[in-house]
């Protein structure tokens, strides 16, 4: 009876893995699949980054399966519908966006149930044309005494021949300030030369860097995807943890991820959330107003450049505000100092571009009424002939152009039309900002920029190629400053223990090839160790106030089982 509900259990498994593989080769599956109620799994290659790419060196498809979390509505509906039908579509949204690790009994029986049905010789099973499938990786608990964190199997091949299965397990442990912990590194090789019946062994040593640490702002660690890392590799390993030799190669990697608080044009990029905010709010009729850029609120701010204004206005006329505009600089510093002499705040703005200086602090619909209707108001009176740069085609820019001649047509300040009057002008200082910045750096010329600064196509496709220009503008930023390195950044490479240091012991060539890999970090080597902590870690943490550095330990180890 227990032979039949398994033998079935594992043609069903079969049959999951198949469809999946078989929808992943024309695209990425988009949801998982549930089986058996309590597992879920997921097909991941191509540009998806593989989370065991530490222990294994596989680059096509994988199955990843882990648990999954369900409503009891799910459970009474199960019976009732096709097992084909069954999702993880269907499953509640997650407590955590970490994954969920099964247990390592129930990661067991799924690895047997795998190595049946790419088994050949399983007959019984009546599988009619065995396809070999992808590698299936398991997330597991830790709740054995070695504390796995991942078991995997890869089916070895000859042609369209399943000849094998290749077993992996990943452990760990920590984290833990003790190195007495530590592995020693003869006695690893001695351990895999017994197992795999091996004389002769490979080692490679791999060490990981960071160059740029997280940022503290008000005494709370910034959460962001931008990092640069030294990854180092070598061949040939001595000792643990020892420092990679001269002849070692590196590999420079860097992260950015768009609005990080620690770049240096991080205040260029809130004025383009705003841009970016008014776009939306001109396409949907609801504006979400960011915080504020300023303090003061944008109709002091306006009025007192009008005021301003009114005072100078003739050495405005005749000199070409060149004395306002040096005044008005200080208001309108985009990046941080630290970057002045490639980002340099213009000189040449016109009065537009210094309004949207002042009216980017807008944080209402009622505000940004009261700033136009102070504005229109000012034009009507002959109050202000101010200057704007000749070519611009924006609805305040034709007000000014008809103040010039003492009558502006009647603009009715309702709906969308304050929204597209704001977004208008700040689309087109930011168009300017960036082409000085990449013309005056020599990285660009206005040929090759006129689709991103283009003004024949709408309003929201203008904003969305701006947008295009400072992600350009953030990775060239990034490159010129971040990687002058300070004494505080290299630091780390001379002195400091890396965030990752691991030796691969291999033997064997081509299938036949094994290996073992000893690793630690002072991160959790796999993200559903944070999810789901079941007490292997111990009271201390990696980011505490410890002044010893805390580290996980990870082993993979590999073995194989042959068919014929």
């Amino acid at each position: 009876m227990a032979a039949e509900r398994r033998r079935r259990a594992a043609a069903e498994l079969y049959g999951r893995l198949l469809r999946i593989y078989e929808e992943g080769r024309e695209s990425t599956p988009e949801h998982p699949c549930l089986f058996e109620t309590d597992v879920e799994i997921c097909l991941i290659g191509g540009s998806h980054k593989s989370p065991i790419e530490r222990f294994w060196n596989g680059n096509n498809m994988i199955y990843i399966l882990q648990k999954a979390r369900h409503n009891e509505e799910s459970d009474a509906m199960e019976e009732s519908k096709p097992d084909d039908a069954i999702y993880a579509s269907e499953l509640l949204p997650k407590e955590s966006s970490g994954p969920v690790a099964l247990s390592v009994r129930r990661a067991k029986q799924l690895i047997s149930l795998y190595t049946m049905v790419q088994n050949p010789n399983m007959t019984h099973l009546n599988i009619s044309d065995l396809v070999v499938l992808p590698p299936l990786w398991i997330r597991c608990d830790g709740s054995d005494p070695e504390h796995t964190c991942w078991l995997g199997a890869e089916p070895l091949k000859a042609g369209n021949k399943i000849t094998g299965i290749n077993f992996y397990m990943v452990t760990c442990d920590g984290p833990t300030a003790d190195k007495t912990y530590f592995a020693n590194l003869e006695e690893l090789k001695m351990a895999h030369k017994m197992k795999h019946h091996s004389s002769i062994v490979v080692t490679k040593g791999f060490a990981q860097y960071e160059l740029i640490r997280a940022a503290v702002i008000e005494d709370t660690i910034v959460e962001s995807e931008s990092n640069i890392y030294v990854d180092i590799t070598w061949n040939t390993v001595d000792k643990i943890l020892e420092t990679p030799p001269l002849v070692s190669a590196a590999t420079l990697n860097i992260t950015l991820e768009s609005g990080d608080p620690r770049s240096p044009v991080y205040q260029l990029y809130r004025e383009l959330q705003f841009l970016l905010a008014l776009a939306e709010g001109l396409k949907t009729s609801v504006t979400e107003w960011p915080e504020p850029l300023e303090s003061e609120s944008a109709v002091e701010l306006v009025q007192e450049f009008l005021t301003d204004l009114k005072k100078k206005l003739d050495g405005y006329c005749i000199s070409g505000s060149k004395n306002e505009t040096e005044k008005i600089k200080c208001d309108t510093a985009a990046v941080d100092s630290s970057i002045k002499s490639i980002f340099s705040e213009r000189g040449d703005l016109d009065f537009a571009e210094q309004l949207w200086c002042k009216m980017r602090s807008v944080s209402s619909y009622q505000e940004l009424i009261e700033c136009f209707t102070l504005i229109i108001k000012s034009l009507e009176h002959g109050e202000i002939q101010p200057w704007i740069h000749q070519g611009s085609s924006s609805l305040l820019s034709k007000l000014i152009q008809q103040s010039y001649h003492g009558k502006i047509e009647v603009v009715s300040l309702s709906g969308i039309t304050p929204i597209q009057m704001l977004l208008e002008i700040g689309l087109d200082k930011m168009k300017k900002d960036y082409v000085s910045f990449f013309i005056g750096q020599e990285l660009a010329t206005l040929t090759y920029l006129d689709y991103f600064i283009s003004t024949s196509v709408d309003l929201q496709e203008q904003v969305h190629r701006v947008q295009k220009l400072h992600h350009m503008l953030e990775i060239m930023v990034s490159c010129i400053v971040l990687l002058q390195f300070k004494h505080e950044n290299l630091f780390p490479l001379t002195h400091d223990d890396p965030e990752i240091w691991k030796v691969d012991i291999s033997s064997g060539h081509g299938q036949k090839e094994v290996k073992t890999t000893w690793q630690v970090s002072t991160n959790p080597p796999v993200k559903h160790m944070t999810s789901n902590n079941t007490g292997l870690f111990s009271d201390s943490t990696v980011n505490g106030s410890s002044e010893e550095r805390m580290y996980f330990i990870t082993m993979a180890k590999c073995s194989q089982v042959h068919f014929t």
